[in-house]
């Protein structure tokens, strides 16, 4: 087999190198998570948000509500504006225990390199603002923009873990401008259109033939422009505030290349760079909330939030490779509860606890996007300068559970160099540190 296969690598065909980098990226792409709270979502718009586990932000008013909820502006009197800082410190090791690879004609060998590596995922700083007006009595316009998908783990050349990810990049800018009205006593209807920039850079490394010829590698990159929507309603009523809003899936087309080098041997040939396209679909999301002020000083809030993750079923690259990469996320669900409390005229405090489950399912989790279900505990809060500025903290502790890395992937998928590669790995200890620090306006 490896001889025939020899032979017919003296002269390339076109459409034998398009099969062997399609199954190339199919096989050790897999996962390739361009990085969407569960999976490669950042949902930390806020500060304010932020402080309470981000629990009654569809059914609270204000600018910095509005990625949540576009009816949150409905019947403001005069301008809100709102601007968050907030850094992310994610903690975890990714270990091996046993990963295998498979060449052509030999006996499975264990993967060597180094064991264990060391919070793969990134620090990270998010920025996010909003603005909004009231135009007349009953309508409102504003304007939010934020980051809500953004994701990066790195892998050295030498990790165990480097034929399934090196690289793993996304940035989105999310785009967010918004209508409201107040259509009756109490009632708010909001719509927004999203328009998302995504760009994504994914990497890992190809084995080739023989154990004692160094790696080669692959790396997709791309980036195009998208657009979605938001849709949201608000009914208020004495110390009663509820919330329900939709935001759609995006369907992201990036226009990029895939590029292959350092393969040597029968693998020489495939050493390119090609133009195409990359094609993947974010969540829907389904928020429904509540707020209610049990006493003058003392607000509670509860939200459910379903998202759509089953969206992210595929990869889809372009010509010349027309080929999809298998992802098969499944829907989940959020739920929170918090509290705001004022202390003084100038002082609240607030806190809060949320459950969110991943959309990885347990079989398929690999070691670009290691995820897994997560409690975030939070605390906040928030001091008054006068009349129209406040000055917003918070702080979050994120623990997720222990979870095994254990997605198979193959090398030169559905060719006759077939290299697979047998997955065992655990992600310990996940957990992350979230400060954030913002400010509003009213004006």
């Amino acid at each position: 087999m490896m001889k025939a296969f020899a032979t017919r690598r003296r002269k390339p065909t076109s459409d034998n190198r398009r099969l062997l980098l399609a199954g190339s990226l199919v096989g050790t792409m897999l996962g390739a998570t361009p990085a969407l709270a569960g999976g490669f979502y950042l949902q930390d718009q806020s500060t304010k948000a932020s402080g309470r586990a981000f629990s009654g932000e569809v059914a609270d008013q204000g600018a910095e509500s509005l990625w949540w909820n576009p009816a949150s502006i409905g019947g403001l009197e005069g301008g809100s504006a709102a601007i968050s800082v907030t850094a992310i410190l994610p903690r975890a090791d990714v270990t091996n225990t046993g990963t295998l690879i498979v060449r052509p004609g030999q006996a499975p060998a264990a993967v060597g390199g180094d064991q264990t590596t060391h919070n793969p995922i990134n620090n990270g700083v998010l920025p996010s603002g909003a603005i909004a007006h009231g135009i007349g009595s009953h309508l409102s316009l504003g304007l939010s923009i934020t980051a809500p998908y953004n994701f990066t783990t790195q892998y050295s050349t030498t990790s165990w873990a480097r034929y399934t990810a090196m690289t793993t990049r996304l940035r989105t800018i999310d785009i967010q401008p918004s209508i409201a009205a107040e259509v009756a006593p109490g009632l708010s209807l909001g719509a927004a259109v999203n328009v998302e920039r995504a760009s994504a850079y994914l990497s890992n490394a190809l084995p080739n033939l023989s154990p004692l010829l160094p790696d080669g590698s692959q790396a997709l990159k791309g980036s195009g422009w998208d657009v979605g929507y938001s849709l949201g309603a608000q009914y208020r009523h004495g110390p009663l505030s509820l919330g329900i809003s939709y935001k759609s899936a995006i369907t992201h087309t990036l226009d990029g290349s895939v590029t292959i080098g350092g393969l040597l041997g029968p693998l020489a040939g495939q050493n390119t760079t090609l133009n195409t396209t990359a094609k993947f679909t974010t969540p829907w999301q389904l928020n429904m909330g509540a707020r209610y002020k049990i006493t003058p000083g003392l607000t509670l809030n509860g939200s459910v939030t379903r998202f759509g993750w089953s969206e992210f079923q595929n990869i889809y690259l372009g010509s010349p490779l027309n080929t999809a990469m298998p992802e098969n996320y499944r829907n989940t669900w959020s739920y929170a509860a918090g509290f705001d409390a004022d202390l003084s005229p100038t002082w609240t405090v607030r806190a809060g606890v949320q459950r969110d489950m991943t959309p990885v399912r347990g079989e398929q989790r690999d070691a670009r996007v290691p995820d897994s279900n997560r409690w975030n505990f939070a605390f906040g809060g928030t001091h008054a300068i006068g009349k129209a500025f406040k000055i917003d903290a918070a702080f979050n502790y994120l623990t997720l559970d222990n979870a095994p890395v254990n997605r198979t992937t193959a090398a030169y998928a559905g060719t006759v160099v077939q290299t697979p590669i047998l997955v065992s790995g655990t992600v310990n200890s996940p957990h992350v540190f979230i400060f954030s620090l913002g400010g509003r306006l009213s004006f």
